[in-house]
């Protein structure tokens, strides 16, 4: 782990082109008081090659705006809008279709691995499903995949850790195998769903520093959803600021932390920790 993902997003990606286009996406749930929209007209772009970052309090609209990407809605969702990948509008596609995509083209990262990966096959099995279902391939050339894929994000010993199972894996561990699950296909766009909020610190900075390695490597574009704007400031170019399912801000990441425009992102940044001056190394204020 070469470069602090601190530097890389202050010095900027090398973007070469737009991957993901949303345009006023709108997601209205039915609920026993009638339609509700939890994500109102939201439009944003990711490039290859770049992480946009979209912050903001529990029940925002972030993960939504995630699963209305990924065509993961639950039942009776209503979705208007647009959102292309690679030029192809998403909404609208069947389940066949967006099946063939997930996985293939685009992949998510949850926040929790263990309630993701399936606890009666091994870790290994599942790497290999993945890469057999959207790349086809023998079983031994996708055993293969995995143990590399492994490898690639720090699992010890891969080819032996194949053979077990998700709770034999530390939580750091498991992110790092749900990792390795989302880009054994080399998608264009990875969506990563808080994937660092149960880590503890050492651990978050740990992933934090393979995502960007990885994101170097197979120049994937990246969707970082988090409520933890320190995070954001570390990896991403481009940060969108949702409230209440509405986009009130959106700009470069240097532009909304050293200028933000409205009122609910100045509130944010000021309720992350920090060292005053009228206080010793060790207390923090909010």
């Amino acid at each position: 782990m070469s470069e602090d993902p601190m530097s890389a997003a202050a010095s900027g990606p090398d973007v070469t082109s737009e991957l993901l286009v949303v345009e006023n996406l709108t997601v209205t749930l039915p609920t026993t008081r009638g339609p509700v929209a939890v994500v109102k007209d939201v439009s944003f772009t990711v490039g290859r090659n770049e992480t946009v970052g979209i912050v903001g309090e529990s029940g925002s609209g972030k993960s939504m705006t995630s699963l209305a990407i990924m065509g993961l809605l639950p039942r009776g969702a209503l979705t208007t809008g647009s959102v292309r990948l690679d030029g192809v509008e998403l909404l609208g596609l069947g389940d066949r279709e967006m099946r063939r995509i997930r996985g293939a083209q685009a992949s998510m990262i949850f926040q929790d691995p263990l309630s993701s990966l399936n606890p009666y096959y091994t870790v290994g099995l599942q790497i290999e499903e993945m890469y057999r279902a959207h790349l086809g391939g023998s079983r031994k050339e996708a055993r293969k995949v995995a143990v590399e894929a492994l490898e690639r994000v720090g699992i010890p010993e891969p080819e032996r850790r194949t053979g077990h199972y998700p709770h034999q894996f530390s939580g750091g561990q498991r992110q790092r195998i749900m990792i390795a699950m989302a880009l054994v296909c080399s998608p264009g766009l990875l969506i990563a769903d808080e994937p660092t909020t149960a880590l503890d610190v050492t651990v978050q900075a740990q992933i934090l520093r393979l995502l960007a390695d990885l994101q170097r490597q197979t120049r994937t574009g990246m969707v970082f959803i988090t409520h933890d704007l320190a995070v954001i400031s570390s990896i991403a170019t481009r940060v969108l600021v949702m409230c209440r399912g509405e986009q009130v801000e959106y700009g470069t990441a240097e532009q909304v932390f050293s200028a933000p425009e409205h009122a609910y992102t100045r509130r944010l940044l000021e309720s992350i920790p920090r060292i005053t001056d009228d206080l010793s190394a060790d207390e923090v204020v909010l």
